[in-house]
């Protein structure tokens, strides 16, 4: 018996046909993937069955009889439960309260136990590996461990159904040793999982079935296991065996031609913080990719926020091109050459609300204004020649950004950054929460740009695209460098043994 149904499932946007005759089942106790590029319908199909959006036409099935839910809260109330890449609960408000909002434990005389909540609270997230005082304001935790908590509690809710939409990519392998553990228990229960990730090793390890989107349909529906990875790969992209080789899925294009004894276009030097970071100090040439290795909480993107001025620092020097950039903020930051693209591009990059040329354009206002007055045309070219650049598929650049999908809103973010003209790029988890197809676009895009000449810092925690991205990569730990990479030692290995000796206290030369 189905559990959940997607029946000849369409759905329009103006320009955009987001879901042409989609057909999906989901059974009891069944890990089903959700897989397909950036655009191909997922985060659509994902808000038809969680009330976000109403189908055009087709029909939807939940436990065997026809189902309609006209917002999220009627999807929540039926037993489907959906934890987002981007957590959505409230930073401000206390754990506890994130945990039991909307059904906190009452007295008998109706008012709030706070005691049995925090309790309560506590017990509930020790299964998931976190331990924190619950009543600390959910902001202040880790993302990975806000992660947890927004999936303790859409498993909390009695759900029968539960969308993981890239549930890992905030986590450390410890929490993700603990989802998947949380993902045999709720397989035992029955409840059904549907699980989008683009990591094809999370995939194979956990999924029973898969279903591929492209383009709005379905191109595959079967058993997982049946179903050779490249060939998995080549049903996403609509490419045959030798072009997704070709393209290099898996990582960046190569070295950089760098010259080694060129003048430093960025230089960091005793970067520190009370807060996160001590004494951290790197240069970056002209044409080179720097990255930042490191578990989550290791400084990376704290690092990258100092330079980019939006990160308080209490000593050290940054400077652009031989100079000292000083008091940074992230309008001198920004006039010095330097475009950051942070971690969480909804929360801190695009702005949803707005169209593809009004965010494109953000960046470069200032720089084209003359007596208060801007070219409408000269605005047009540069949002043309990006868009081109960066094939940003889109229905044209009035549409809204929020309608776009997440590779496509990575790459309007990128266009806004390139059309300042900087001579650094800090690149924090660029390829993060997007697809086979579009990473490969990102991570030749960032080649392209340091053969180019411009300096690259790049984030990110995939160790395999971090070796294969990097000519140098600076090893953190707690905010400070606990080794560095070079030529030949660029390898995940190498990493790897620098993370764990610096664990223990030790410098990797130790051994």
């Amino acid at each position: 018996m189905a559990l959940l149904e997607v029946l000849d499932v369409s759905k329009e946007f103006p320009g955009v046909r987001a879901l042409d005759g989609v057909s999906f089942t989901l059974r009891p106790g069944e890990v089903h993937a959700l897989v397909g590029e950036n655009g191909a319908g997922k985060s659509t199909l994902i808000k038809v069955l969680t009330g976000v959006h109403q189908p055009d036409g087709g029909e939807l099935r939940y436990r065997d009889e026809p189902a309609r839910f006209a917002t999220p809260m009627d999807a929540q109330r039926a037993g489907i439960s959906t934890i987002y890449q981007e957590v959505n609960l409230i930073p401000l408000m206390s754990v506890a309260h994130n945990l039991f909002l909307g059904r906190e434990p009452r007295t008998r005389l109706g008012l709030l136990d706070e005691a049995r909540m925090h309790r309560e609270a506590g017990e509930i997230l020790r299964r998931y590996g976190v331990t924190t005082d619950v009543r600390r304001q959910l902001g202040t935790l880790a993302l990975g461990a806000q992660q947890m908590v927004a999936l303790a509690r859409a498993v909390m809710i009695d759900a029968k159904v539960v969308i993981m939409d890239e549930p890992t990519s905030s986590l450390e392998p410890r929490e993700v040793e603990t989802l998947f553990g949380v993902i045999r228990d709720l397989h035992a229960q029955g409840i059904g999982i549907v699980y989008v990730s683009h990591r094809l090793d999370e995939l194979y390890r956990i999924c029973d079935t898969v279903t591929i989107l492209r383009d709005g349909r379905v191109v595959h529906t079967g058993e997982l296991a049946a179903l050779e990875r490249i060939r998995l790969v080549s049903l996403m992209l609509g490419r045959d065996m030798s072009a997704v080789r070709r393209e290099g899925f898996t990582g960046f294009a190569g070295e950089h031609a760098t010259a080694a004894d060129a003048a430093p276009v960025l230089e960091v030097t005793g970067l520190s913080s009370r807060r996160r970071l001590h004494d951290i100090s790197f240069a970056v040439r002209p044409g080179e990719v720097v990255g930042l290795g490191g578990l989550l909480g290791a400084g990376r993107s704290e690092t990258i926020k100092a330079i980019g001025g939006a990160y308080p620092v209490d000593s050290g020097r940054v400077a652009v091109g031989g100079r000292e950039l000083k008091r940074p903020t992230t309008v001198r930051a920004v006039r010095a050459g330097i475009a950051t693209q942070p971690e969480d591009r909804k929360a801190e990059g695009i702005v949803a609300g707005l169209s593809v040329r009004e965010n494109i354009a953000l960046a470069v206002l200032p720089r084209l204004s003359r007596f208060g007055l801007v070219s409408d045309r000269r605005i047009d070219e540069i949002v043309r020649t990006y868009m081109d650049r960066l094939q940003i598929k889109a229905s044209g650049p009035d549409q809204r950004v929020g309608d776009l999908s997440g590779g496509n809103q990575q790459k309007v973010l990128l266009a806004r950054l390139l059309a300042t003209r900087p001579r650094i790029l800090l690149l924090d988890e660029p390829t993060r929460g997007i697809d086979v197809g579009a990473k490969a676009e990102v991570q030749s895009l960032v080649d392209e740009l340091a053969g180019e000449g411009l300096g690259v810092v790049l984030v990110s925690s995939d160790a395999e695209e971090l070796i294969e991205g990097a000519d140098r990569v600076v090893v953190l730990r707690d905010g400070a460098v606990v080794g560095e990479l070079r030529g030949d030692d660029v390898t995940t290995e190498a990493l790897l043994q620098t993370i764990a000796a610096a664990a223990e206290g030790e410098t990797p030369d130790d051994h």
